[in-house]
């Protein structure tokens, strides 16, 4: 095949400025064939080198005495969570790809994240999403949601792997450009870690996994433009094709290949294909990596170099294996009737070079390719939209007289209703691990010994074979796009305590956080303006909380020719449940319980709570007004109190006020209760808050004052609670009792009441109903 002669047009085609084209020709000291002009292009693509965020990432807080794995080092980062046992996990995002290709785009997502954790000697237990959509009335959002949800379905329930939590807004500011953020979690000994660096001058390099096809070209290099109908057309192709039964088996016969110790690095074949994976491993060890492309195992006919070094087809992994021990590699991937190739060996060059048909068509210095990408100091400007932001004041706008009609509305609300539509397409307890099943604040697993990889014999005499006791791990995954546009650093802070608060409300302490930047173009000083206060407001959450960063990913360039997406910066933090018996959902349990608030009412300012609420948005057509301010030290005592309290015995159900305020959180503590399938248990309640005077009803009811938290107790300990509470420095109020089928609330100025039925079926039904 003739290479096309590298120009300027064939360069911007790439993706690459002059400036970056000439930094690669310094590199290499000549022009670059054509596929090394490829590797650059994705390699120095946002997706890989993050060229734009790396000064912001520096920011975050990465360290932690529990910490083994940091962010930055390898595929995910690993935590201790005691006893020898570790977890690994990451969040990353498929945009693009489900945008174009919403079944595949999703499922390969999920396959490509769960590869990230098995990669580094872990077992995948769970997984979790997060999706933003446009608004359901449209039917092409429709069809995009119906295949997204399908699509992480399919493999999560092919592959054995149960999808514990997520979350789904919906909102117009994403109709062109969906969001598609996959999670992963997976268990492992400490000693079972394994590192992705092609270590071992002479050992040789194991291509592992189905043949390399067309599919997914440049993929990495997609997802770091902006999607127009041109570009989505253009790059079908770079949609990868996913075999969930396919990775089940790499899963399982990699990790019975590490119990060997035969292994000295392993790379997935992620984003970029065979080309990250063998610079960067490189990279790592400071080695080079020389590879034959005859010796891939490849799907199509007369493919170029060009193509297999680019080509993101899934389920593939590198393993660079010990001399000697190839052996047991080609016996244990012919046992799980796997294709496998040696294709290469690790030198002392320091170079990535590639052969193919008896030539050499790469010679790159593997270093300056992964590690040393270009480095942009981009500028930041407040949006003009944001002085009428702060100046959005609640006159003109008036107060409900309706309460009761306005919390179905809210609890319709595709954003705040039930999402049973989605998890009820997931296999939700395969493997028999999960104790708190979706619909609660926070999924909650426990790890058991059937969890953890397969041990090497040495490692089994070592621990002797003992059980692990079990532990258990909560996991929540949160943003409200909307408060991050309106703040970007107040919307990330908030973001971050209240996924530290639904961790709090399931009785867990967090332990760390990945997140997910996924933001519009850089390249705008408005637009990134709200990548670097988002990014601010991250840090600062993850900080106080002490919930380090352990990796994550940035998915820029999200905008369609309507325009940037709402900031969206996904934050997913992880905890530790010390004992079975400290496990908390939010649903109320028992009739004469006591209901209390935690935290104030409403807060302080002119708007009460009410700015960038799901409120403004149903009822009055409205996304303005500063959002609620998020302040963390308060946060931090709500959440150590509510954590005391439930490890004392006394707190039987904790829910988190967020979307829809008071009212929705009291509702959903009534009807959220599932005790079979498609059989809810219905619990009434009546509040009385008729003692909260000089306040709006509706900023009362449906304000989003943050750190608030409603909770329920025996009667008789409800004394107890609220004066501890109050010691600890945290307002708190019974409000009133469970039971009855109905809520009713009480207020200064009236009462209303709604029948369970009619508030379950407004919450349960409603997405099934726009989905018909």
């Amino acid at each position: 095949m003739t290479e096309p002669a590298i120009t300027p047009e064939l360069v911007a085609k790439h993706n690459l400025t002059p400036e970056e084209y000439a930094h690669a020709v310094e590199i290499l000291g000549r022009v670059p064939t054509y596929t090394e002009l490829g590797i650059f292009s994705v390699m120095w693509s946002e997706h890989c080198s993050y060229k734009n965020t790396k000064p912001l990432l520096k920011t975050f807080p990465t360290k932690s005495p529990k910490i083994l794995v940091g962010a930055g080092e390898e595929n995910a980062g690993i935590i201790d969570i005691g006893d020898g046992i570790a977890i690994a996990f990451k969040i990353e995002s498929h945009n693009h790809p489900s945008a174009v290709e919403p079944f595949q785009g999703a499922t390969t997502g999920v396959g490509g994240i769960v590869r990230d954790i098995f990669t580094m000697g872990a077992r995948p237990v769970c997984a979790v999403n997060s999706l933003r959509f446009g608004e359901l009335t449209d039917p092409a959002v429709r069809r995009l949601f119906s295949g997204v949800v399908s699509g992480i379905a399919h493999y999560g329930n092919c592959f054995g792997i149960p999808t514990v939590a997520g979350e789904v807004y919906f909102d117009k500011t994403y109709a062109g450009n969906p969001l598609v953020n996959a999670f992963c979690l997976g268990v492992l000994r400490h000693e079972q870690i394994t590192r992705g660096a092609a270590k071992g001058v002479g050992n040789p390099v194991f291509y592992v996994g189905p043949a390399t096809g067309r599919d997914g070209l440049a993929g990495a290099a997609f997802a770091s433009q902006d999607l127009t109908e041109e570009s989505a057309e253009q790059q079908r192709g770079a949609v990868q094709v996913g075999d969930p039964f396919m990775e089940k088996l790499v899963c399982e016969a990699c990790l019975e290949l590490l119990a060997t110790g035969a292994v000295a690095g392993m790379q997935d074949m992620g984003a970029a294909g065979l080309t990250c994976s063998t610079c960067e491993m490189a990279a790592r060890a400071g080695t080079g990596i020389e590879i034959e492309l005859d010796k891939v195992p490849q799907r199509a006919p007369n493919m170029s170099s060009y193509e297999i070094m680019l080509s993101e087809s899934q389920e593939r992994m590198l393993i660079v294996v010990h001399k000697g021990r190839e052996e047991e590699v080609k016996r244990i991937f012919d046992k799980w009737d796997l294709p496998w190739s040696e294709i290469g060996i690790i030198t002392d060059t320091g170079h990535m070079k590639v052969r193919h048909g008896g030539k050499l068509v790469v010679d790159i210095p593997a270093k300056k390719i992964a590690d040393e990408s270009p480095v942009y100091q981009r500028e930041a400007k407040e949006p003009a939209y944001i002085a009428d932001v702060k100046a959005f004041r609640l006159d003109g706008i008036a107060d409900t007289t309706t309460p009761a009609d306005v919390l179905k509305k809210l609890l319709a609300f595709p954003s705040i209703a039930s999402k049973n539509w989605v998890y009820r397409q997931y296999d939700h307890q395969v493997r028999d691990g999960s104790v708190v099943l979706p619909g609660s604040d926070a999924a909650v697993i426990r790890i058991k010994t059937d969890s953890l990889p397969v041990m090497s014999a040495e490692l089994a005499a070592k621990v002797g074979g003992a059980k692990v006791s079990e532990k258990l791990i909560a996991m929540t995954v949160d943003c409200n796009g909307g408060y991050v546009y309106l703040d970007p650093y107040e919307g990330a802070k908030a973001a971050v305590a209240e996924a530290c608060r639904n961790l709090a409300c399931s009785g867990a302490i967090p332990l760390g956080a990945t997140d997910n930047l996924n933001m519009p173009s850089p390249a705008k000083p408005e637009l990134f303006w709200q990548i670097s206060e988002s990014v601010r407001g991250l840090a600062e959450g993850c900080k106080a909380f002490n919930a380090p960063v352990t990796g994550g990913n940035c998915s820029l360039y999200n905008q369609s020719p309507a325009g940037p997406i709402d900031p969206t910066p996904t934050i997913s933090v992880v905890g530790l449940i010390e004992k079975p018996e400290h496990v908390t959902t939010q649903w109320f349990k028992d009739e004469g319980d006591a209901i209390i608030l935690l935290g104030n009412a409403v807060e302080a300012t002119p708007l009460q709570g009410l700015g960038g609420s799901a409120y403004l948005q149903v009822v009055h057509g409205k996304k303005n007004g500063s959002p609620p301010r998020c302040d963390l030290e308060v946060a931090k005592t709500l959440h150590t109190t509510l954590l005391g309290l439930i490890q004392s015995g006394l707190v039987k159900s904790a829910h988190d006020c967020s979307e829809g305020g008071l009212a929705v959180a009291l509702a959903e503590s009534c009807i959220s209760q599932l005790i079979a399938r498609e059989t809810p248990r219905l619990i009434g309640a009546t509040v009385d808050l008729s003692a909260i005077k000089d306040v709006r009803l509706d900023a009362l009811l449906f304000g989003e004052t943050q750190s608030r938290v409603v909770i329920s107790c025996q009667a008789l300990d409800a004394v107890k609670v609220v004066e501890r509470a109050k010691l600890m420095g945290v307002p708190a109020v019974q409000i009133g009792k469970v039971g009855g089928d109905k809520l009713t609330v009480k207020t200064a100025g009236g009462e209303f009441s709604a029948p369970l039925t009619e508030l379950h079926d407004a919450w349960w039904n409603s997405i099934a109903r726009a989905m018909a």
